[in-house]
C-alpha cells in the first residue's frame, strides 16, 4: 500500500485531495441513487390503484395482522341491512279519516243520484268531479241506474269493507296486499257487478295506517353498525397478496398499503429522507477516516476499491432483497466487512460494515430487524476473522456470522404470534448459509483485491514466512549469517509492533526478507565473514565499498520480484535503511580526505531510500540499527543497552527518517522499552562450561565390568 501511495507523490497534494473529494462526492451520490431509484427486481412499493392489473406476484414481506377498513365496512353494511325498517303502531285516526272520506264521497254520489232537476249528462258530469274516486263512464251510468235499495246496500258494504281492511296494520309496502284482499271481504250476497263497484269505491281510500319511523330506524341501524367489531385481516410472511394478472381489488389494494407496498407519499419526501441518511452516514465515515491516524484511505487506489466494493454490495442488495422473505437473511452483507478487515484492519471493517448495513436495510418494510441482523452478524464475523491469518479463521468467522444472525432472528421472531417453527428454521438455515457464503466470498476477494491494490494479506504473509520458501532457502544457503541476523531483527521488531499496535505479522515477515540482497554478495557483509578471514572491504576504496553495501537494497528488490514477493514486503527492503549514510565507509572516505567534508561526495555513501512510509517499516529500520549496534558494542547492562537504542532512534529522528511514519513520542518510548527487554534476553552473559577429560569422565557399568 505504501508503494501505491508513492505513485501519488508525483501529484501536488492539493490535486490528490481534490481526487479524494471527488470520490467521496460521487460515492455519496451513487449511494443516494441506490436508495431512491426503482432498481429492485421485486419493488418494495408499486404505483398501483384499485382496478389496475398486478404486474407480478406480490408476496407479504413479513407477517402482519391489521384491522381491514374495507372488510369492517362490509360487515357494518350487512349488519345495517339486517335491521328492518321500524314502523309506528296502526293509527286509528287515519282509519276514521279514510272512512269519513269514503262516506263523504258516497253522500255526494247520493245527492247527484237524487237531483230531480239534473239531466243524465249533468249527473255524469258531476260524478266526474269526484277527486277521491275515479268512476269510468260505464260505472257512473251503472250507479245512476241502480235503485235506492241496491245503492244503499252498496254504501253499507263499501263502508264495512273499508273498515275491515283498515283495522289491519298497513304499511306503505303493504297497500297492494290490502287492496288485493278487498274482493275477499265483500259479501257474497252482492251480485258480481255490484261487488266490483264496491271494490272500485273502497280501493282509493286504502292508505298506510302504520307510518315509517325514520328516527328509530336510523338509530337502530347506527347501533347495529357500532356493535360490529373491526374485522382483522392476517397475512403470513411469504403469502401471496395478489397474483400477476389479477385485478387489484379494493381489499388487495388495502393490504398492499398496509405493507407499505403502495407509493402514497410524494417523491420529494422520499428523496429527502434518503438524502438525510446518506448525508449522515457519509459525514460519519469522513469524520472517522479524517480523525484516525494513519488515515486508512489516504491511498487513492485503496479508497476507490473500498468505495466500489461497497457500492457493488449496496446496489446488489437493493436489487435482490426488497419484497422477499428469505433472501434478505441470505444475502452476504458480512462479506464486505470481512474483506475490508482482512485487507486493511479490523476497525475499518467494523465501521464500514455498520454504514453498509444501515444503507442496505433503509426504507425496506422490515428495516429495523434487518439492520440489527446485518450489523451484529457483520461485527461478529469481523471480530472472529481477526487478521485472517489462517483458513480456519474464515471458517470460524462464518460460524460466528450464522450464530449472530440466529440470535437476532430468535430475539425478533420468537415473540411474534405469526412465527411458525418451519419458517423460523428456514431463516436460521439462511443465516448460517449467509455465514458460509460471506466467509467464502471474503476469502476469494482478499486474494483478488490484494493483487489490485498491492495490499499483503495475513494469509499471504503466513505463506511466505514458511521456512521452506525458496527465497528464504536461498538466503539461508548463501548468507547464513544474514539469515540469522534477519531472524533476530524480525523478532525484535515484532515484539515492538505488539507494543504500539502496529502489524506484528507484517513486521516479522518484512524482517525476514529485508536483507535478501546480501545473499548475492554474502562475503561483503560482516555477519557472513567467519573467523580471522580478512574483511573484503579493506582492499576497496570507500566509494566502491559503500556502493556494494548500498546495492544489497536494489538486489533485494530484484530477488523479491523474481520470487514474486508482495509489494508491501518490497517496501521493507527499500525503506529499512531509508536515506541514511553507510557510516563506516563514509568515515573512511573522510579520513582519506583529511576530514574535509567538502572533498567527499556524500551522495555516494547514502542509501537511495525512500524513507519509511509506515510504522512497520520504521520499526524494522530501528530494529535493524539497534540489533547491529548492540551486537557490535556488546553493552553489559540494561542502561548501556538503552543508551545504544536511544542513540539509534535519535539519529533516525535527526535525519528525518521517521517523518512519514505517524510514530508518536509515546510509541518511541514503548519501542525503546521493548527493544531493551528483547535485547537483554538475547545478549545476556552465558556461563562458560569447563571441559571434562576422558580420564575424569565417570565410567559406565559396562566399562567397569568390561562387557
Amino acid at each position: 500500500m505504501a508503494a501505491n501511495g508513492r505513485l501519488l507523490r508525483f501529484l501536488p497534494a492539493r490535486n490528490v485531495k481534490v481526487l479524494h473529494t471527488i470520490v467521496w462526492v460521487c460515492s455519496s451520490l451513487l449511494a443516494l441513487a441506490a436508495l431512491v431509484l426503482p432498481i429492485a427486481s421485486r419493488p418494495s412499493s408499486y404505483t398501483l390503484s384499485p382496478g389496475d392489473v398486478a404486474p407480478q406476484d406480490v408476496q407479504a414481506p413479513f407477517s402482519l395482522s391489521y384491522p381491514s377498513e374495507i372488510l369492517t365496512e362490509q360487515a357494518r353494511a350487512d349488519a345495517e341491512q339486517r335491521i328492518a325498517a321500524i314502523y309506528l303502531p296502526a293509527d286509528t285516526a287515519i282509519t276514521r279519516k279514510q272512512i269519513e272520506k269514503l262516506r263523504t264521497a258516497l253522500n255526494f254520489i247520493s245527492v247527484v243520484r237524487a237531483d230531480p232537476l239534473a239531466t243524465l249528462e249533468q249527473k255524469l258530469s258531476d260524478l266526474s268531479k269526484l277527486t277521491e274516486v275515479e268512476l269510468g263512464p260505464q260505472d257512473a251510468n251503472y250507479l245512476l241506474a241502480l235503485n235506492d235499495v241496491r245503492w244503499e246496500a252498496i254504501q253499507r258494504e263499501s263502508l264495512s269493507v273499508l273498515e275491515q281492511v283498515m283495522r289491519e296494520t298497513i304499511r306503505d309496502d303493504q297497500v297492494r296486499d290490502a287492496v288485493r284482499r278487498i274482493p275477499t271481504l265483500i259479501s257474497f250476497s252482492l251480485p258480481q257487478d255490484q261487488a266490483m263497484i264496491v271494490a272500485d269505491l273502497v280501493t282509493p281510500f286504502i292508505v298506510p295506517n302504520s307510518l315509517y319511523d325514520e328516527a328509530q330506524t336510523t338509530q337502530a341501524r347506527s347501533q347495529a353498525r357500532d356493535e360490529v367489531k373491526p374485522v382483522m385481516r392476517q397475512y403470513i410472511a411469504g403469502e401471496i397478496i395478489v397474483r400477476r394478472g389479477q385485478i387489484i381489488t379494493p381489499q388487495a389494494w388495502e393490504a398492499l398499503s398496509q405493507f407499505g407496498l403502495i407509493r402514497t407519499q410524494a417523491s420529494g419526501i422520499e428523496y429527502a429522507s434518503a438524502l438525510a441518511i446518506v448525508a449522515v452516514t457519509s459525514a460519519f465515515t469522513i469524520y472517522y477516516v479524517q480523525r484516525r491516524r494513519p488515515r486508512p484511505l489516504d491511498n487513492l487506489r485503496s479508497h476507490l476499491l473500498i468505495v466500489l466494493l461497497a457500492l457493488v454490495f449496496l446496489f446488489s442488495a437493493r436489487l435482490i432483497i426488497p419484497n422477499r422473505t428469505v433472501v434478505p437473511y441470505l444475502f452476504p452483507i458480512p462479506a464486505f466487512g470481512l474483506t475490508i478487515a482482512v485487507l486493511f484492519n479490523l476497525e475499518l471493517g467494523f465501521v464500514l460494515s455498520i454504514i453498509l448495513s444501515i444503507l442496505t436495510a433503509f426504507g425496506l418494510s422490515n428495516s429495523l430487524d434487518l439492520t440489527i441482523y446485518y450489523i451484529f452478524s457483520s461485527a461478529l464475523g469481523v471480530f472472529a476473522v481477526g487478521k485472517g491469518q489462517r483458513i480456519s479463521s474464515f471458517f470460524w468467522s462464518g460460524i460466528a456470522i450464522g450464530a449472530a444472525g440466529t440470535m437476532v432472528l430468535l430475539a425478533y421472531r420468537l415473540t411474534s404470534p405469526y412465527t411458525d417453527l418451519i419458517g423460523l428454521a428456514t431463516l436460521v438455515t439462511a443465516a448460517f448459509l449467509n455465514g458460509i457464503a460471506s466467509a467464502s466470498l471474503s476469502l476469494l476477494f482478499q486474494y483478488i483485491f490484494s493483487q489490485v491494490i498491492g495490499v499483503t494479506t495475513a494469509l499471504q504473509l503466513m505463506e511466505i514466512s514458511r521456512s521452506d520458501h525458496p527465497l528464504l532457502q536461498f538466503i539461508l544457503q548463501n548468507a547464513p549469517g544474514s539469515y540469522q541476523h534477519s531472524l533476530q531483527v524480525s523478532v525484535l521488531a515484532e515484539q515492538a509492533a505488539e507494543r504500539i499496535g502496529a502489524d506484528p505479522l507484517l513486521v516479522r515477515v518484512g524482517g525476514l526478507y529485508h536483507d535478501a540482497g546480501k545473499a548475492l554478495n554474502p562475503s561483503f557483509f560482516i555477519e557472513n565473514q567467519i573467523g580471522p578471514k580478512l574483511n573484503t572491504h579493506d582492499d576497496l576504496n570507500p566509494a566502491e565499498s559503500a556502493q556494494i553495501i548500498i546495492n544489497h537494497v536494489t538486489d533485494g528488490v530484484a530477488l523479491a520480484r523474481k520470487y514474486h514477493l508482495p509489494s508491501r514486503i518490497q517496501d521493507f527492503i527499500l525503506e529499512h535503511h531509508g536515506t541514511l549514510l553507510t557510516r563506516y565507509q563514509f568515515a573512511r572516505a573522510l579520513e582519506a580526505a583529511g576530514n574535509r567534508k567538502e572533498n567527499v561526495d556524500e551522495s555516494l555513501f547514502r542509501y537511495p531510500g525512500p524513507i519509511p512510509g509506515s510504522k512497520e517499516t520504521a520499526l524494522l529500520m530501528l530494529a535493524d540499527g539497534c540489533q547491529a549496534r548492540v551486537r557490535a558494542e556488546l553493552p553489559q547492562t540494561d542502561e548501556e543497552i538503552r543508551a545504544v537504542i536511544r542513540k539509534v532512534i535519535d539519529t533516525c529522528e535527526k535525519e528525518g527518517q521517521l517523518d512519514n511514519t505517524w510514530l508518536t513520542l509515546k510509541d518511541l518510548s514503548e519501542i525503546t522499552n521493548s527493544f531493551v527487554d528483547t535485547l537483554k534476553n538475547t545478549y545476556h552473559p552465558r556461563i562458560r562450561y569447563p571441559e571434562i577429560s576422558p580420564e575424569t569422565r565417570p565410567q559406565t557399568k559396562k566399562e567397569e565390568t568390561g562387557e
